[in-house]
């Protein structure tokens, strides 16, 4: 069924190789990113939450009262960073969201490589998330999502690849610190943290009950010989010690060393992201209707004359999102009908991230809570595409559509492009875009 043939160890490349390509990718990415970040000059959306509280952790003494409390702070520590580096302009608010965007689209060649082991999947996957839209609107905004987004991505990449070997540990430890920082930012960093410690409960369990398939196979995503050097205090480290150390650590130039401060400060997020004491928004919408992009979120629409505009949505590239569904009933297939690993890493890091958002209490959300899972979604073609009988040829076309797709979006995607109102007009396909 498979055109690679999965095993417990195969080389994607030299690691110069992969050094090189994902420096590549990056400033690439960076370049393009950076261009018109500084339209509009003023406040977009939620920038008017975080920029000024990345502001006050510049200021001298310690405020009265804490701005934005009800999310971690490394987010806008960084935004505050950049800040004092660039000026308080449009470009110190957003550049380091372009970073990090940048940064990304790396973490998913490097998934990509754990997943698929070959050079090609990787590329393709980095090139479809990157004309996904999503990724591109969110790394060019002051917001906190694109910093745990590529936080998460890099912390699933090691995990993978821990999955992979023999000896996870180190992979295991890296990809821990990488939850942590993820969580730091925002506290859905948490979900592909929660995924990561299912996957090896779930693996761990079956091991003691001495299950094994009949007709046992290299490339299954359950084996009874996976890890038989990792043990429970590895575990413990990797995926409860680390995360919380790298975690409560990002407080500290805020808080102090405060317990006290420490652990209300956890109290006040808790509290802030489950109440439901919140006024609806226009552009609100349900878990279920993100991944058919019902209801997207515009982040600006400004009138520049008569018959243009200037605006940011927020919405994701139909051509690829809409496909991508598709492609992941072609991974269900694969993991049902040949127990396929990658197959079932991408199935539990997309359904994780995703139905994760359908337990909050929280009734305020928004379709930007699709990002990370929209993101990983980006593995399913990827996927489906390199299978037996499959031409070769069809997954660049699908890359050549989805790009097409991103460049037809990108008058509504960045402020600086512009457009008329009949162009406006012909890409609202359904009256809810509105």
């Amino acid at each position: 069924m498979k055109n690679v043939r999965e095993s417990l160890v195969i080389s994607s490349g030299p690691v110069g190789r992969v050094i090189a390509i994902a420096a590549i990718i990056f400033v690439v990415a960076h370049a393009v990113l950076l261009i018109g970040l500084t339209s509009p000059e003023k406040f977009v959306f939620d920038e008017v939450h975080y920029v000024p509280a990345a502001r006050q952790m510049l200021e001298p003494g310690k405020p009265s009262e804490l701005l934005n409390p009800m999310h971690p702070p490394l987010a806008k520590e960084l935004i505050a960073l950049s800040i004092a580096a660039f000026g308080d302009s449009a470009f110190g608010w957003r550049y380091p969201s372009a970073l990090f965007g940048a940064l990304a689209i790396v973490a998913v060649y490097l998934c990509g490589l754990a997943l698929f082991e070959a050079q090609q999947g990787a590329a393709c996957a980095a090139l479809i998330a990157f004309f996904n839209q999503m990724v591109f609107v969110q790394s060019r905004i002051a917001m906190l999502d694109i910093f745990a987004l590529a936080f998460g991505l890099l912390a699933i990449a090691a995990f993978v690849r821990g999955f992979r070997e023999v000896r996870p540990q180190r992979w295991f430890a890296l990809a821990g610190v990488g939850f942590g920082l993820a969580a730091a930012c925002k506290w859905s960093g948490l979900f592909p943290l929660a995924v990561s410690i299912a996957i090896v409960a779930i693996i761990r369990l079956l091991q003691g009950w001495k299950t094994a398939f009949a007709d046992g196979r290299a490339s299954d995503w359950y084996r009874p010989d996976r890890w038989p050097d990792f043990k429970w205090y590895h575990f413990v480290a990797c995926f409860v010690a680390l995360p919380a150390l790298v975690y409560v650590a990002t407080f500290v130039p805020v808080y102090g060393f405060s317990p006290a401060d420490l652990i209300e400060a956890q109290r006040r997020i808790f509290a802030d992201n489950t109440t439901n004491a919140i006024p609806a928004h226009t552009y609100m919408s349900s878990w279920p209707s993100w991944p058919f992009l019902l209801r997207p979120v515009w982040y600006l629409f400004d009138k520049v004359d008569d018959d243009h505009i200037a605006a940011i949505v927020f919405l994701g590239n139909p051509v690829v999102l809409w496909l991508s569904l598709l492609a992941l009933a072609a991974c269900l297939w694969d993991f049902i009908r040949d127990r396929s690993a990658t197959a079932f890493l991408i199935l539990s890091f997309y359904f994780g991230s995703y139905l994760a958002l359908a337990l909050m209490p929280r009734a305020l959300a928004f379709l930007y809570y699709y990002l990370p899972a929209a993101t990983i979604l980006s593995f399913a073609p990827v996927h489906a595409l390199r299978r037996e009988r499959v031409p070769r040829w069809l997954l660049w076309a699908f890359v050549a559509l989805a790009g097409v797709g991103f460049v037809v979006m990108l008058p509504i995607s960045a402020a600086f492009v512009g457009t008329s109102m009949a162009t406006f007009n012909r890409l609202m396909l359904f009256q809810s875009w509105i």
